[in-house]
């Protein structure tokens, strides 16, 4: 079939709206018709030619929400009709780390995915006789996607679509973090480091975690205020002084749990350096520039504090995903009031404009 999509076509350059291929799903794969489709940091990460692991040329976006259209032999978990969130962290539920509760690293398929192509080491999108690149298996910046179906979360047909997209990815993430990552525990006292969507998602999962204190530290009064409509309970503008404040507003101790959303190594030092001597915990979500490294002084780990990562915040995505959503529709989640810009696919090097401006928290590519 054809259809419209967002290509990159080389590192550094704008991406390009064009009409592209897109072969039938085969044996295990489903075809999706996306409603909309967030554009997140990762994109553009990888547009820029940071991330050593990029590709070109290739369909970007993996933060998608659509609904599924057809399937191919042997499809069992999803079927036609079926609304579903993408996800660039599949779930096979067989692989070693599938069959474990301490991660969500499926195996199943990740060396062909980080390669750009299906299970099977082929690709659906084609140009002509130029075959395109998936990207993180999902390439969802397209009217259509066809994918694994262990890389589709079903979720409630409830959920708008447009609200569903973030938890592709930003709010999932930050969510995750807090809940099954660094799994806060009530009554703690949460710091949480930049608060873009996936910052802003960390405060949410300490709040359903029952944190007593979550303050949230940023440089723009504007994402501090979207922290305290999420759940923080203090806020402060970000400088050169706020681990000692920290310190200060802690009996001198630090932080029960801190977490990273900035990709920032600076701020990541801050981040362990506000965790509290003992049993602190410091959570790094943001993705650091290539070939950059974190310092931390030993003493503070010899201290008690320890240092962990985040991926996809710990959910595992077809289980867990959905009852992100019901949480959602419950009303313990105000999903829509992240989505700050709401764009049409032609606009989507827009979104990476306003980004980059830090203008608002999520640009969502509506596609119906």
């Amino acid at each position: 079939m054809r259809m419209r999509a967002a290509v990159l076509e080389e590192f550094g350059r704008p991406l390009v709206v064009q009409e592209v291929d897109l072969a039938e799903p085969r044996a295990g794969e489903a075809l999706v018709r996306l409603a909309a489709c967030g554009v997140c940091h990762t994109d553009l990460y990888t547009a820029s030619g940071a991330d050593p692991t990029g590709y070109a040329p290739c369909v970007l976006g993996h933060e998608g929400a659509g609904v599924v259209e057809r399937v191919g032999e042997g499809v069992t978990l999803v079927r036609p009709g079926d609304h579903v969130i993408t996800l660039f962290a599949p779930e096979c539920g067989r692989c070693v780390h599938c069959r474990s509760d301490r991660t969500n690293r499926c195996v199943a398929i990740r060396d062909r995915q980080g390669l750009g192509y299906l299970p099977d080491g082929t690709t659906r999108l084609s140009r002509g006789a130029e075959e395109l690149r998936h990207f993180m298996g999902t390439s969802s910046f397209a009217e259509y996607t066809v994918m694994p179906e262990i890389a589709l979360a079903k979720v409630s047909p409830e959920a708008p679509l447009e609200g569903c997209a973030p938890f592709a990815c930003g709010l999932s993430t930050g969510i995750g973090a807090a809940l099954y990552t660094a799994a806060v525990q009530p009554g703690a006292t949460c710091v949480v480091f930049g608060c873009g969507l996936v910052g802003l998602g960390a405060v949410i999962g300490a709040r359903l975690a029952g944190a007593e204190r979550i303050v949230a530290i940023d440089l723009a009064e504007e994402r501090l205020a979207q922290a305290r409509h999420h759940g923080a309970t203090e806020t402060r503008v970000a400088g050169d002084d706020t681990v000692d404040w920290i310190r200060e507003e802690t009996g001198g101790f630090g932080a029960d749990y801190t977490f990273e959303a900035t990709g920032n190594v600076d701020v990541m030092r801050q981040a362990v350096e506000a965790a509290r001597e003992a049993w602190g915990l410091a959570t790094m979500c943001g993705v650091a520039g290539k070939g950059e490294t974190l310092d931390i002084v030993p003493r503070l780990l010899i201290t008690g504090r320890r240092v962990t990562g985040s991926s996809f915040g710990g959910v595992k995505g077809r289980s867990q995903v959905p009852q992100l959503v019901d949480r959602w529709l419950a009303g313990e989640i105000d999903a829509m009031s992240l989505i700050s810009h709401r764009i049409a696919l032609d606009d989507v090097n827009r979104g990476f404009e306003l980004m980059e401006r830090q203008d608002g928290i999520r640009s969502v590519i509506a596609f119906e």
